[in-house]
Protein backbone atom coordinates (compact mmCIF):
# COMPACT_ATOMS: atom_id res chain seq x y z
CA UNK A 1 0.00 0.00 0.00
CA UNK A 2 1.30 3.46 -0.95
CA UNK A 3 1.36 5.91 1.95
CA UNK A 4 3.04 9.29 2.34
CA UNK A 5 2.96 11.05 5.70
CA UNK A 6 2.77 14.83 5.32
CA UNK A 7 2.58 15.77 9.00
CA UNK A 8 1.21 14.38 12.27
CA UNK A 9 -2.39 14.91 11.09
CA UNK A 10 -2.20 14.44 7.34
CA UNK A 11 -1.23 11.63 4.99
CA UNK A 12 -1.76 10.55 1.41
CA UNK A 13 -2.78 6.99 0.58
CA UNK A 14 -3.72 5.29 -2.66
CA UNK A 15 -7.45 4.87 -2.93
CA UNK A 16 -8.62 1.26 -2.62
CA UNK A 17 -11.97 -0.46 -3.10
CA UNK A 18 -12.51 -0.46 0.66
CA UNK A 19 -12.60 3.37 0.54
CA UNK A 20 -15.51 3.54 -1.93
CA UNK A 21 -18.25 4.15 0.64
CA UNK A 22 -16.28 6.82 2.52
CA UNK A 23 -15.25 8.57 -0.71
CA UNK A 24 -18.81 8.51 -2.02
CA UNK A 25 -20.14 9.98 1.23
CA UNK A 26 -17.53 12.74 1.10
CA UNK A 27 -18.42 13.50 -2.51
CA UNK A 28 -22.14 13.42 -1.79
CA UNK A 29 -21.87 15.70 1.26
CA UNK A 30 -19.99 18.30 -0.82
CA UNK A 31 -21.91 17.78 -4.06
CA UNK A 32 -23.22 21.34 -4.45
CA UNK A 33 -19.87 23.09 -4.05
CA UNK A 34 -17.93 20.47 -6.05
CA UNK A 35 -20.42 20.57 -8.93
CA UNK A 36 -19.62 24.21 -9.58
CA UNK A 37 -16.12 23.28 -10.78
CA UNK A 38 -15.93 19.52 -11.44
CA UNK A 39 -17.62 17.93 -14.47
CA UNK A 40 -17.88 14.39 -13.06
CA UNK A 41 -20.13 15.09 -10.06
CA UNK A 42 -23.44 14.35 -11.78
CA UNK A 43 -22.05 11.00 -12.94
CA UNK A 44 -21.25 10.00 -9.36
CA UNK A 45 -24.65 8.84 -8.14
CA UNK A 46 -23.84 5.66 -6.23
CA UNK A 47 -21.09 3.91 -4.30
CA UNK A 48 -20.67 1.69 -7.37
CA UNK A 49 -19.79 4.77 -9.45
CA UNK A 50 -17.15 5.67 -6.87
CA UNK A 51 -15.84 2.10 -6.82
CA UNK A 52 -15.52 2.20 -10.62
CA UNK A 53 -13.48 5.40 -10.27
CA UNK A 54 -11.22 3.76 -7.69
CA UNK A 55 -10.71 0.69 -9.88
CA UNK A 56 -9.68 3.01 -12.73
CA UNK A 57 -7.19 4.79 -10.48
CA UNK A 58 -5.63 1.48 -9.42
CA UNK A 59 -5.24 0.56 -13.08
CA UNK A 60 -3.68 3.99 -13.70
CA UNK A 61 -1.17 3.33 -10.91
CA UNK A 62 -0.34 -0.21 -12.10
CA UNK A 63 0.23 1.14 -15.63
CA UNK A 64 2.80 3.64 -14.29
CA UNK A 65 0.58 6.47 -15.52
CA UNK A 66 0.22 8.41 -12.28
CA UNK A 67 -2.00 7.93 -9.25
CA UNK A 68 -4.93 9.27 -7.27
CA UNK A 69 -4.39 9.50 -3.54
CA UNK A 70 -6.88 10.05 -0.80
CA UNK A 71 -6.00 12.86 1.59
CA UNK A 72 -6.55 11.70 5.16
CA UNK A 73 -6.79 14.30 7.90
CA UNK A 74 -6.95 13.10 11.50
CA UNK A 75 -8.03 9.70 10.22
CA UNK A 76 -10.85 10.99 7.99
CA UNK A 77 -10.90 11.03 4.20
CA UNK A 78 -10.80 14.74 3.30
CA UNK A 79 -10.32 14.78 -0.47
CA UNK A 80 -8.29 13.55 -3.42
CA UNK A 81 -5.09 14.68 -5.11
CA UNK A 82 -3.39 13.03 -8.04
CA UNK A 83 -1.98 13.09 -11.53
CA UNK A 84 -4.22 13.13 -14.57
CA UNK A 85 -1.68 11.13 -16.57
CA UNK A 86 2.07 11.11 -17.10
CA UNK A 87 3.48 11.96 -20.51
CA UNK A 88 6.74 10.05 -20.18
CA UNK A 89 8.37 11.20 -23.47
CA UNK A 90 8.04 14.82 -22.30
CA UNK A 91 8.54 13.97 -18.61
CA UNK A 92 5.43 15.98 -17.76
CA UNK A 93 2.16 15.67 -15.88
CA UNK A 94 -0.69 17.70 -14.45
CA UNK A 95 -2.15 17.69 -10.95
CA UNK A 96 -5.84 17.56 -10.09
CA UNK A 97 -7.36 17.95 -6.64
CA UNK A 98 -10.48 18.54 -4.56
CA UNK A 99 -11.46 18.72 -0.90
CA UNK A 100 -14.71 18.06 0.90
CA UNK A 101 -16.42 21.15 2.29
CA UNK A 102 -15.68 20.32 5.94
CA UNK A 103 -11.91 20.17 5.30
CA UNK A 104 -11.33 23.43 3.47
CA UNK A 105 -9.34 26.29 4.97
CA UNK A 106 -6.88 24.06 6.87
CA UNK A 107 -3.99 24.19 4.40
CA UNK A 108 -4.48 20.53 3.50
CA UNK A 109 -4.47 20.98 -0.25
CA UNK A 110 -1.40 23.18 -0.34
CA UNK A 111 0.54 20.62 1.73
CA UNK A 112 -0.82 17.72 -0.33
CA UNK A 113 0.02 19.32 -3.66
CA UNK A 114 3.50 20.22 -2.42
CA UNK A 115 4.05 16.57 -1.51
CA UNK A 116 2.91 15.51 -5.00
CA UNK A 117 5.21 18.08 -6.65
CA UNK A 118 8.15 16.80 -4.60
CA UNK A 119 7.30 13.20 -5.52
CA UNK A 120 7.03 14.05 -9.22
CA UNK A 121 10.32 15.92 -9.36
CA UNK A 122 12.43 13.83 -6.97
CA UNK A 123 11.04 10.29 -7.32
CA UNK A 124 9.62 10.25 -10.86
CA UNK A 125 12.25 12.66 -12.24
CA UNK A 126 9.66 14.61 -14.22
CA UNK A 127 10.61 17.94 -15.79
CA UNK A 128 7.26 19.78 -15.92
CA UNK A 129 4.06 19.90 -13.87
CA UNK A 130 0.91 21.79 -14.78
CA UNK A 131 -2.12 22.80 -12.79
CA UNK A 132 -5.17 24.02 -14.71
CA UNK A 133 -7.84 25.92 -12.82
CA UNK A 134 -11.17 27.34 -13.94
CA UNK A 135 -11.33 31.13 -13.88
CA UNK A 136 -13.39 32.19 -10.89
CA UNK A 137 -12.44 29.20 -8.73
CA UNK A 138 -10.63 31.39 -6.22
CA UNK A 139 -9.87 28.67 -3.65
CA UNK A 140 -8.31 26.43 -6.27
CA UNK A 141 -6.44 29.33 -7.91
CA UNK A 142 -4.68 30.01 -4.61
CA UNK A 143 -2.92 26.62 -4.66
CA UNK A 144 -0.54 27.12 -7.62
CA UNK A 145 0.18 30.66 -6.44
CA UNK A 146 1.17 29.42 -2.96
CA UNK A 147 3.37 26.71 -4.44
CA UNK A 148 5.27 29.03 -6.77
CA UNK A 149 3.82 27.89 -10.08
CA UNK A 150 4.10 30.38 -12.94
CA UNK A 151 0.87 31.52 -14.61
CA UNK A 152 1.46 30.72 -18.27
CA UNK A 153 -1.79 31.68 -19.91
CA UNK A 154 -5.49 31.20 -20.33
CA UNK A 155 -7.34 28.60 -22.36
CA UNK A 156 -10.48 30.43 -23.39
CA UNK A 157 -13.58 28.26 -23.06
CA UNK A 158 -11.25 25.44 -21.98
CA UNK A 159 -13.92 23.28 -20.33
CA UNK A 160 -17.64 22.73 -20.59
CA UNK A 161 -19.21 22.56 -17.13
CA UNK A 162 -22.80 21.34 -17.36
CA UNK A 163 -24.41 24.37 -19.02
CA UNK A 164 -21.55 26.76 -19.84
CA UNK A 165 -17.95 27.00 -20.94
CA UNK A 166 -15.33 28.27 -18.49
CA UNK A 167 -11.85 29.60 -19.13
CA UNK A 168 -8.92 27.71 -17.64
CA UNK A 169 -5.75 29.30 -16.37
CA UNK A 170 -2.64 27.22 -16.95
CA UNK A 171 0.11 27.23 -14.33
CA UNK A 172 3.44 25.48 -14.81
CA UNK A 173 6.44 24.52 -12.74
CA UNK A 174 9.72 23.30 -14.19
CA UNK A 175 12.21 21.07 -12.40
CA UNK A 176 15.49 22.90 -12.89
CA UNK A 177 17.37 19.91 -11.44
Amino acid sequence: MFKHVIDENTELRLLEARHAEELFQLTDSSRDSLREWLPWIDGTKTVDNTNDFIQGTLKQFSNNDGFQAGIWYKGELAGVVGLHTIHWPNKSTSIGYWLGDAFQGKGLMTKSCQAVVNYCFHELNLKRIEIRVAAGNEKSLAIPHRLGFKKEGCLEKGEFLYDKFVDHYVFGMINED
